[in-house]
Order: C-alpha cells, then structure tokens, then sequence
C-alpha cells in the first residue's frame, strides 16, 4: 500500500510517501518546510500568518513529494491527510488540497486526528512492532496525555493536563528568558550543557528551585500553569544584569526542565505501576526532548524491564506527514472494499476539526 500524506495542523507545511507492506513501513519521500523562521519574532504561532504561508507552500510541497519519489497518481493507493485538532486556519488548507487530489485523482481519502499520527509514528522505526496493551505518554505544545491502549486505534485517556500543555510550558518559559522561538529545543539545548558542566553538589539549589505540580496527586492529570508561573515570580525578583546574564539563563533553564521531567516521569512510572503494559511509547514534539527520553529510559530499564519502550526518531518526533501516512496505512489495511469506496465516493465531505479527540 502506498499513500500520500499531508500534514497542516500548525506551522508545519509538510507531505511523504508511505509504503507498508503489512508488517513494516518505509518512507521514500518526507518532505517539511517550516515556518519557525516567520514566527520567531512573534515569539509563537500566528494562526493567519501560518495559514497564508501554507497556501503558499502546500503545492510546491505536494509537487516536490512527488518528484523526489519519482511517482505519479497512478502509484498511489490513498490519500491521507491530517484532519484535527490544530490551528483551524492551517488544517483547512491541508484538508482541502487533499479533497482536491482525491477527487482529481479519484483516490480514497481518509482523514487522521493528529495525536494518533505521532504515536504510529513510532512503526517508522525498523523491526518495529506494538505489543498491546500499550501506554503512551503523548506530550506536545498543545497537549500531554497519557493514553491506554489495549488495541490498535482504542483509546482511554487516563489523564491530561488541566491547564497548559507541557510543550506550552516550555515556550512560554523560553519567551520569559529571551530565548528564541521555538522555545523547546532551546531549554533542552542549555539545560543539558549546564548540567554537563557543573558538578551534581552544584547544580542541586536549580535542580530542586521550582514545585512539581500534582506529582503526589492520586490520578494521572498534569498542571504546568503553575510551575510557569513560578518561574515568572522567580525572574521577577532578579536585577536587569543577571537577567542578561548566559550563565544564569542556562541554569534556570536547567530548574525549569527537570521539574517538567520530574512531573512527565513520575505520572508515567505511576501508570506502568498499576497497568503493567507490554509497550511504553512516548509521542508528540517533546518526545524530542533529550533529558525526557534518557530519564524514561532510565526508568524503564531499572524498574521496568518487561516493558518494550519504543521513541520515533527525531525526524518524526516533530509534526510531519510520514506519520499521518502510517496511521492511514494501518486504518485502511482494515477497511473492508466497500469502506475504502465510500472513502473514495464521501471524500468531498471530510472536514478538519480543530478540537478532534483522540478517538
């Protein structure tokens, strides 16, 4: 099978070639433009502005997808595309580039909710097999959850932040910082060289600086509202020279990251405690987060050894479109002919949802 992917849902103009063959993928063609750069200095996200520069993007995308692949329509199985949640503005320019092809082309189309794209992403790896039951912690700018399933495409939210999401979390500390957008990576890149420089005995006054919000709570829910907000107050009590100093910003990057992973890790350790699954996968942007993926590592290895515990490679930890295509690959493997032609006959009526749960 073999499916052109389309992804849109924030600032991420992307498309890929999918091929699965039934037991393994492979991606010939993945192709992102980014549009970091444009936003930077907004310090986020701007809906309109994200969605012009996709209308801008998208055709050279597809085209390029294409080219590089050496394919036409005629190799093409389906169409896929992201269909929610994100920025509304954005996914409509994805989803409907897609109709257009499918009803060009006359190429099923199946849409695909954005969270589930990024925990398939993790069959883009080789040799790579869910075992059920399976614990996801999904972690990205707009969401952090962690999912139950006991089945491919069955979904039980144990527990989801109450307020901002993790990902959220780390950008708006990086704005508080002067660091540039995206915020993340930067966190990530200054946290980890401070700690590599400093002794532990040295670092130990940052490292236990800020709260662990409801890391002792007995259900599997997140805050980072809070741990925001300390961070705020704690930068407000600093002269102007301090805050321009580099050292000091490390470290507070540094107190800011190991409290979110203390947080992220805890409620994951408390979920495999009680539900002992088979596989551990983490999923979302943040799954790219270096210092998260060493420390649920750690874990598992020590106190969970029979747990497979599977990350995507970073190429598809971030949004893309190879991961809505394995997704769409995995749910049309178990379409019925006559599913996959109403797919091919409705394919006009798919429409994006900015709130689409996981489901």
């Amino acid at each position: 099978m073999r499916v052109l992917s389309i992804e849109t849902s924030c600032d991420e103009t992307a498309a890929a070639i999918v091929e699965w063959d039934g037991q393994s993928a492979t991606v010939p063609v993945n192709t992102v433009s980014s549009q970091a750069s444009l936003h930077a200095k907004w310090g986020g996200v701007v809906p309109q502005l994200a969605a012009r520069e996709h209308i801008r993007n998208i055709v050279p995308v597809i085209e390029e997808t294409l080219e590089r692949g050496n394919f036409t329509q005629d190799d093409l199985d389906a169409i896929a595309v992201t269909a929610g949640p994100g920025l509304m503005p954005a996914l409509v320019v994805g989803v409907s580039a897609a109709k257009t092809l499918a009803l060009a082309w006359q190429k099923p189309l199946i849409g695909i909710q954005h969270l589930e794209g990024h925990i398939y992403a993790n069959l883009l790896r080789p040799d790579t097999e869910l075992r059920f039951p399976l614990i996801a912690l999904v972690v990205s700018g707009g969401h952090t959850q962690l999912v139950l399933m006991k089945e491919d495409f069955q979904y039980e939210i144990l527990g989801e932040t109450q307020d901002d999401a993790a990902g959220e979390a780390y950008d708006k500390v990086a704005k508080l910082l002067g660091l540039p957008y995206p915020g993340g990576p930067q966190i990530d890149k200054r946290a980890d060289a401070f700690q590599k420089s400093h002794s532990e005995e040295s670092i130990k006054e940052f490292t236990d600086k800020f709260p662990r919000p409801m890391l002792t709570s007995d259900n599997f829910d997140f805050s980072f509202s809070g741990l925001k907000t300390a961070v705020l107050y704690s930068l407000k009590k600093e002269t102007k020279e301090t805050m321009q100093d580099e050292e000091f910003i490390s470290a507070m990057c540094h107190a800011f990251q190991e409290a979110t992973v203390d947080v992220l890790v805890g409620k994951t350790k408390k979920a495999l405690k009680k539900l002992s699954p088979k596989t551990f996968v983490i999923a979302g942007g943040v799954s790219a987060n270096t210092r998260l993926r060493s420390r649920l590592e750690k874990m598992i290895t020590k106190e969970f050894p029979e747990t497979q515990f599977l990350t995507p490679d970073f190429a598809y930890s971030l949004d893309n479109a190879a991961m809505i295509g394995i997704a769409a690959a995995l749910r049309l493997e178990r379409m019925t002919a006559d599913e996959k032609k109403e797919l091919l006959k409705n394919s006009v009526s798919l429409n994006p949802d900015a709130n689409l749960p996981l489901a």
